[in-house]
This record gives C-alpha cells, structure tokens and sequence, in this order.
C-alpha cells in the first residue's frame, strides 16, 4: 500500500511540476517514478531507517503561514542591504541551541533558518547548530528562539 501510495504521489507530482501531457512526457514520467520507487523500495530493505512524521497539523500549518511572513519579512531586508550603495553587512556566525526532541523536528528548525534570507545553518552539533547571518543584530538570537519554540510546538509527544 505504501508502494502504491508513493507512485501515485510521485507521478502527481510529475505531472504537475512538468505541466506537459504529452505521451512522451507521461511516459518518462512513469519511468522515473517507477524508478524512484525501486530505489526507494531497495534503500528500505537495506537499513529499514525510516522518519516517523509525528507533527500537529494545524500547529505545523500555522507555522508555515507564520514562516512565509518572517521569509518575506527577512527578503525586504535583505533586498535593502543589497541596493544600498555603501553595503551595510554585518556578518557573524553565532550558535543557535535547539529544543526539538526528534530529528525530523531538527530538520525543519535548520531549513527554515536557511530558508529565512540572509542567514544560514553551517554546522550541526548536539543541541546546537552553527549560523551565519549577513546581518547580525543582538536580536537575532531572540528571534530563532522563537522559531525553535515554535518548531518545538509542532512536535508530538513521542510514544516512548
């Protein structure tokens, strides 16, 4: 079911992202889902490692929304340091603790720094990561704990 679920993801995904439906393009769109599923399958039966996605969906919803608005936020701040005839760049790297108990939730903490303009995760360490922001401000250690209070939020409590 798994399998079957995942082609059909896959090829949806296909043909929305290609948005041609020709029979050539289906086709090789059947072709490389096919395959990504084999390597999929055969990864599987390999090392059996899998991400349990256990997240609150309308906490992660509502922080996707809250994350698109800090992206855009971060993107005009960005765009003015870049216009400015003098470049005013502060840059500095500085480590961010974490507070999410799983991977996946340390995943999505690091992506959305990345995501966020003008800052980047460099490094993992346990219960930190390593950031370069373009242009750094005493605040911007506030501000990512508050993204990781929020990442954090979207967890669910494990079943252990």
């Amino acid at each position: 079911m798994r399998i079957i679920g995942a082609i059909v993801v896959f090829l949806g995904l296909w043909l929305l992202l290609s948005g041609v439906y020709k029979p050539l393009t289906i086709s090789l769109g059947v072709l490389s889902t096919l395959g990504v599923v084999f390597i999929i399958n055969r990864m599987d039966s390999i090392d059996g490692d899998r991400i349990e996605i256990r997240l609150k969906p309308l906490a992660f919803l509502s922080y996707q929304g809250w994350l698109m608005v800090e992206i855009a936020k971060a993107s005009l701040a960005v765009t003015k340091i870049v216009l400015s005839p003098s470049m005013p760049i502060k840059q500095h790297m500085f480590s961010v603790p974490y507070t999410q108990k799983t991977d996946l939730g340390q995943v999505i903490f690091a992506n959305s720094i990345t995501l966020t303009p003008g800052t980047v995760t460099i490094e993992t360490e346990p219960g930190k990561f390593l950031v370069h922001a373009v242009d750094y401000s005493t605040d911007d250690k506030d501000a990512l704990a508050d993204m990781d209070r929020r990442v954090t939020a979207c967890e669910k409590a494990s079943k252990e």
